[in-house]
């Protein structure tokens, strides 16, 4: 009797395998399988259109990054300024790209906004600080697989795309981006980057060689020439004068942010008079500014509406 029961569930095993692989080559057959893929574009088949629209960026070396696009609805695509902008520590570039949306309408903008997840770039050390050191014991990585050396390819498909006419763009951040935008300043002196705007950041890499790394250029591997560019370049340093709540939990209070100032707008004014003071240590041109957005706290909404003025 026990032979039989297990022979007789034998064959209903089998059959419900049989059932099971007919059923799936049936909707392979008739198209009706979902395609997980198909969620997210994949970059070699990407036609940008107009409106909101998102591919998979893969020709770098490192990990495939979803982008979010915003491309407005003019004639001119190709003549368009092209704006990168680099997300904060919720990693939603989708949510940065709809705050652009209606910016990049009224300026005619090309919005292009990478999004480095938690899960391919976890924590602060693999996207504020852009991947440059590995571990407690600070190794230095190899440049191509730093999260800053995807930016230049990322502009270059783009161009390619859209059959665009730009030969440089510009690079936006807000809080934990505005991080990466003004480390990346530092470490890609060659970048063809026509303005930087770092907006709210939570505390920075300071252009001062007795800090330590990662709160100055101590032991970061930046020369003194990489910093002497770096003065000299289009950098907008963009502050809310709301943004100074001292005990949200994202602000970081280590002894050396603390240094740095008490809340985000205090420190961004301690960073802009720290480079404007280097750059007369070097004895080089200072072409940074720093923009006041009244009435702004820590909202990359509020300071993208200005922002996007910058532009042009």
């Amino acid at each position: 009797m026990n032979f039989i029961y297990i022979r007789s569930a034998f064959w209903v095993l089998y059959l419900i395998f049989l059932l099971t692989v007919v059923l799936l080559v049936s909707g392979c057959a008739t198209g009706q399988n979902t395609d997980i893929s198909s969620e997210l574009t994949n970059d070699e088949k990407i036609d940008l259109t107009t409106g909101k629209g998102q591919f998979l960026f893969t020709q770098w070396p490192g990990p495939a990054i979803p982008v979010w696009t915003y491309i407005p609805a003019r004639k001119n695509i190709r003549d368009l300024p092209i704006v990168i902008v680099m997300h904060g520590t919720g990693r939603d570039a989708d949510r940065y790209r709809d705050e652009w949306a209606a910016q990049a309408e009224e300026n005619g903008l090309i919005i292009i906004a990478p999004e480095f997840s938690k899960k391919q770039f976890p924590k602060a050390e693999n996207y504020n600080l852009g991947g440059i050191f590995k571990g407690r014991d600070r190794i230095y990585q190899a440049e191509d697989s730093w999260g800053f050396s995807a930016i230049e390819p990322l502009f270059s498909r783009v161009v390619d795309l859209l059959g665009s006419q730009q030969k440089e763009y510009t690079l936006y951040g807000h809080s934990a981006g505005s991080q990466f935008v003004h480390r990346f300043l530092f470490y890609k002196p060659d970048a063809r980057v026509r303005r930087y705007i770092a907006a709210n950041a939570g505390w920075y890499t300071m252009p001062d060689f007795t800090e330590s790394f990662p709160y100055g250029l101590k032991g970061a591997k930046v020369s003194a020439e990489n910093l002497k560019a770096a003065l000299q370049k289009d950098v907008v340093i963009l502050l809310g004068d709301q943004d100074i709540d001292q005990s949200g939990s994202s602000l970081r209070r280590t002894v050396e942010a603390m240094r740095q100032g008490v809340h985000r707008f205090e420190r961004g004014h301690g960073f802009f008079n720290q480079a404007q003071k280097k750059a007369r240590e070097f004895n080089v041109p200072f072409r940074w500014r720093l923009g006041i957005v009244r009435g702004a706290g820590h909202s990359n909404a509020q300071m993208a509406a200005v922002a996007a003025k910058l532009v042009y």
